[in-house]
C-alpha cells in the first residue's frame, strides 16, 4: 500500500549571511512498507540557474581558453567550453545540498544509507532536475505499556554440588585422552570423518573433527538427535550413514529444509581421565594458591551465569509484552544485514557473562538455524527499546563503554586496551552501544516491574557443537573468541 505524499522541504527561516539559501524543492514520500520509503525530488530550474551561476563563477578565475588570460574570459565562453565539466559539478553539488535537506526537513529516521543511482541522475538543458532514492526508516508505532509488567525470574543459591560439577567440567578440559577399544559412551571423544551427501554429490566434508559424545550433534546448519546412538554402532574404519535436514535458514538457499545424508567414520575413540587437582595444574588454571581459591573463583563465574541466564529470562518476558502487537513487516533485506550482527550481540554478551567456548558454539549454531525469526524480533524489540530510551532521555557513557570492555577483558584474559582495539576494528562498538542502551531501558522497565520468583536450574549440555557447515557456508563469518585465561579470573569458564 501506498501513502503518498506532496511536500515543499524548503525551510522558511530565511539563510544567514554567507549561507547558501535553501533550495525550493518538491519532495515525494511513498510507504513501501513500515519501515521502506520511495522518496522522489524535484530541484526547480531556478535553483539550477543559481547553482549553474555559482559554479561558472567558480571556474572563471581559473579557466585557461586560447586569445584571454587567466580569469579574463566571458562566462558564456567558459560555460560553453567547460560543459560538461560544468555540468557534473552542478549535479554533484545538487544532489549533495538536496539529500542534506531531505533528510534535514523530513525527519525520516533512517536506518540505513540511501539507495541511490546516481548514474541515473540526469541535469536537463530544461525544466527541472528529478531523482528517487530508496530508504528504510524506522517503524512507526503505538508504543506498548511498558510500566508495571509482571516477570517470573530464575533464582538459585549456587551450591557445593554446582561447584563440583563446574569444577569436573574444568578439569575435563585439562583432561587425558586415553586411546579406547570399546564402544564410544556418552561422555567420550570420538575423531571422526563426516561426509554430507545430497544425492551422489559431496556437499561438504570435514576431516580429523573431535567430537564429545552427546545425545545430539549441532553442526551450523543442522542438528543430528540421537547421536550418542550412532556413535555407540560405529566402528572405527567403517562409515555410517543416517538422514539429516538442513535448516531452513541455512546460508546456501537451495538447501534450506532439504533432507541430505551425513556419513560417518570413527577413526579413533578416546576417553577422558581426569587430572588431579595438583600445584601445577592450579597454578596452569589460574595461578591458584590452593583448590578454596579455584572453586570460589568457579563460584563466582556461575553466579554471572546465573546472572546471564535470569536477564535473558526476563528479557524474554519483556520482549513478549513489548512485541505482542508489533505486527508490522521488516524488510527481508534489512533482516539479512542485521542477523550477522545478532549474532555477534550475542557472543559479546555470552563472552562478557564468562561462558567457555563450546557453550558459545553450541548457543550460536542454534541461533543460526532461526536466525532470521530471531532478528526479526530482536530488531522489534530494539527499535521499542530505543523510543523508550529516548522517551526517557536514557544515553550511553564513556564510563558505560569501559565497564563493558573490562567485563570482556575479564572473561578473555586480555587487556581492555587490546579488547577494546579488537572491537574498533571489527566493527563492533555500535553493537556495544546498543547493548549498553538496550541495558539501561532494561533496567529501567524491570525496576517498576514486579516479580514472583521461581526456581532455576543450570542447562545441562545434551549437544556438542562442531563449527561446520552442511551445505559448506556459514549464516556469517564471525570467528568463535578462543579463551585466553589468566590471572584470577583466568579458569576456564564452568561448561554448561
Amino acid at each position: 500500500m501506498s501513502d503518498t505524499a506532496a511536500l515543499d522541504s524548503a525551510p522558511s527561516a530565511a539563510p544567514l549571511p554567507g549561507e547558501r539559501p535553501p533550495l525550493k524543492l518538491d519532495v515525494a514520500i511513498d510507504k513501501v512498507s513500515t519501515c521502506q520509503r520511495k522518496v522522489r525530488v524535484s530541484i526547480p530550474r531556478e535553483d539550477i540557474a543559481r547553482y549553474h551561476a555559482e559554479c561558472i563563477g567558480e571556474m572563471v578565475p581559473t579557466a585557461q581558453l586560447p586569445g584571454f588570460r587567466p580569469g579574463r574570459a566571458p562566462k558564456a565562453l567558459v560555460g560553453s567550453r567547460f560543459k560538461t565539466e560544468l555540468s557534473e559539478q552542478i549535479r554533484s553539488k545538487l544532489l549533495a545540498d538536496a539529500m542534506t535537506q531531505v533528510s534535514e526537513t523530513e525527519k525520516l529516521s533512517p536506518i540505513s544509507e540511501p539507495e541511490l543511482d546516481v548514474g541515473a541522475v540526469v541535469l536537463p538543458d530544461d525544466g527541472p532536475m528529478t531523482f528517487e532514492f530508496a530508504i528504510e526508516v524506522r517503524p512507526e508505532f503505538e508504543m506498548p505499556q511498558w510500566k508495571g509488567l509482571s516477570i517470573k525470574r530464575p533464582t538459585r543459591d549456587i551450591s557445593n554440588k554446582d561447584v563440583d560439577e563446574a569444577l569436573a567440567n574444568v578439569l575435563r578440559d585439562r583432561s587425558r585422552l586415553v586411546p579406547h577399544e570399546g564402544v564410544p559412551a556418552e561422555g567420550d571423544l570420538i575423531v571422526a570423518n563426516l561426509r554430507f551427501l545430497d544425492g551422489d554429490t559431496v556437499l561438504s566434508e570435514a576431516n580429523e573433527v573431535e567430537i564429545v559424545v552427546r545425545e545430539k550433534l549441532s553442526l551450523a546448519d543442522a542438528e543430528l538427535p540421537g547421536f550418542a546412538k550412532l556413535a555407540a554402532k560405529a566402528k572405527p574404519g567403517q562409515p555410517l550413514t543416517v538422514p539429516l535436514t538442513i535448516s531452513s535458514e541455512a546460508a546456501v538457499e537451495a538447501l534450506r529444509g532439504k533432507d541430505v545424508t551425513m556419513e560417518l567414520t570413527v577413526v579413533e575413540v578416546k576417553k577422558l581421565e581426569l587430572p588431579e587437582l595438583s600445584e601445577d595444574v592450579l597454578g596452569e588454571l589460574g595461578p591458584f594458591a590452593d583448590a578454596d581459591a579455584l572453586r570460589a573463583a568457579i563460584r563466582g563465574q556461575l553466579d554471572g551465569q546465573l546472572a546471564w541466564h535470569q536477564r535473558r529470562e526476563v528479557r524474554k518476558q519483556v520482549a513478549s509484552a513489548l512485541t505482542a502487537s508489533a505486527n508490522w513487516d521488516l524488510p527481508p533485506d534489512l533482516l539479512r544485514r542485521q542477523s550477522q550482527r545478532e549474532l555477534e550481540r550475542a557472543i559479546l554478551e555470552l563472552r562478557r557473562s564468562g561462558f567457555d567456548d563450546d557453550s558459545i558454539r553450541r548457543h550460536v549454531n542454534q541461533l543460526r538455524q532461526s536466525v532470521m525469526a530471531s532478528t526479526a524480533k530482536a530488531l522489534k524489540e530494539h527499535f521499542i527499546l530505543e523510543r523508550i530510551a529516548e522517551d526517557e532521555t536514557i544515553a550511553e557513557t564513556a564510563a558505560d563503554y569501559d565497564e563493558e570492555i573490562r567485563a570482556i577483558a575479564a572473561q578473555s584474559g586480555e587487556s581492555p586496551r587490546r579488547v577494546r582495539a579488537s572491537l574498533e576494528k571489527r566493527g563492533l562498538m555500535d553493537v556495544l552501544r546498543n547493548q549498553i542502551i538496550e541495558r539501561k531501558t532494561l533496567d529501567l522497565i524491570t525496576a517498576s516491574a514486579t516479580f514472583a520468583d521461581i526456581p532455576f536450574e543450570f542447562p545441562k549440555p545434551d549437544a556438542d557443537a562442531v563449527d561446520h557447515a552442511v551445505c559448506g557456508a556459514l549464516v556469517g563469518d564471525e570467528q568463535i573468541p578462543t579463551a585466553n585465561y589468566a590471572e584470577a579470573a583466568a579458569v576456564r569458564a564452568p561448561r554448561r
